[in-house]
């Protein structure tokens, strides 16, 4: 590998490297393949080098491509129809073998579990944007086991926005595939009713996270993955269930499925509505959950979530079409966005809302 100035960089070339910026914040991961876009991002956050691999990969400008939808352009990329791909086996692993431990009584082998979904997270650890692929997945209904390989994945990228340790990582993986397994206990004619809960039907998913952990609570799982699936509803202010604990009584792990049990469930279709923007969702969270989360792991998923969509093009609530330039601080889920004929500083215009990444 060599250090090579930004200024200096072309497209093809491969980080070596996880790159941060000053506030530790992960901007580009080791592996990703440098295109212009990825390059002005590194530029605008003043990276002055980066480390490269010895050999690039031969890359074709194709102004067209632009053209595209950012959806399209997700979806037709090589590294989303791999991910796709091994999504889909990955959930139907993670299915078969929670199915043989709550059906057949068979024993939860923590390594096997983890092996079904190698391949998945080797491709989230070299892709920029594991959210983008998410987001561009939701023909799939809200399924449980395709809601836990989400929500998995989400604690893994949180746990290396962290920078947290190997040992880590794995367990916040594992916490997010099995936070939910206790709604294999609930009729499915709850979990699956396409219409408003009534709220006898909502005190008995509410037993979920109880149920989980009594399921698993005699296996040989880490006791932070088993307070994960138990605590994962529980939230900072006292408000949550089954326990009604508060930030101080937390562990790290359950915090950390808690936020990304939520994201997913806002960003996911939902029978009364299409998924919402990340931005809308990023905005929910800044007017009611910042009491909620831990104020270190909330900000820093939603700054990172941010982060990813500098540059994106958006359609915004007043019909006009622009890039976002910059990122406010001080109002993550409204950025500046410069248009045909203006730059918007959305912060100041809380008339005018991202409505879509385009």
């Amino acid at each position: 590998m060599r250090r090579i100035g930004t200024a200096n960089l072309t497209p093809g070339m491969i980080t070596a490297e996880d790159v941060y910026n000053y506030n530790n914040q992960l901007i580009m991961p080791k592996g990703v393949i440098l295109d212009d876009k990825n390059i002005a991002k590194l530029d605008y956050y003043s990276i002055l080098s980066v480390r490269i691999e010895d050999e690039a990969v031969q890359t074709e400008h194709k102004t067209q491509e632009y053209a595209k939808s950012y959806s399209e352009r997700v979806k037709s990329s090589p590294e989303f129809v791999r991910f796709k791909r091994e999504f889909d086996a990955d959930v139907e692993s993670f299915k078969n073998v929670i199915n043989d431990v709550v059906i057949k009584g068979a024993p939860l082998d923590v390594d096997k579990l983890m092996n079904h979904t190698l391949n998945i997270l080797d491709i989230s650890a070299t892709t920029p944007n594991i959210l983008d692929m998410l987001h561009c997945m939701r023909e799939y209904d809200d399924a449980t086991f395709v809601h836990s390989m989400n929500v998995a994945l989400i604690c893994n990228v949180m746990a290396r926005w962290l920078r947290m340790s190997g040992e880590e990582i794995k367990l916040a993986t594992i916490s997010g595939l099995l936070h939910d397994i206790g709604k294999t206990q609930i009729p499915d004619s709850i979990i699956k009713k396409p219409a408003k809960l009534s709220p006898q039907e909502y005190a008995i998913i509410k037993r979920h996270p109880q149920a989980g952990y009594e399921l698993l609570k005699k296996s040989d799982l880490d006791p932070h993955i088993l307070n994960a699936v138990l605590m994962h509803h529980e939230r900072c202010d006292g408000t949550g269930y089954p326990l009604g604990l508060n930030g101080n009584q937390l562990p790290t792990f359950a915090k950390l499925v808690s936020i990304a049990d939520v994201y997913d469930a806002m960003t996911s279709a939902r029978v009364y509505r299409g998924p919402l923007c990340p931005f809308k969702t990023i905005e929910i969270f800044e007017e009611e959950g910042l009491h909620k989360y831990d104020p270190q792991f909330i900000m820093c998923f939603l700054e990172n979530v941010v982060n990813t969509y500098l540059l994106n093009s958006v359609r915004l609530s007043n019909g006009e079409r622009g890039t976002i330039v910059y990122i406010n601080k001080d109002k993550l889920s409204a950025p500046t966005v410069r248009t045909e004929s203006d730059f918007i500083d959305l912060s100041h215009r809380p008339d005018i809302k991202i409505e879509a990444i385009i």
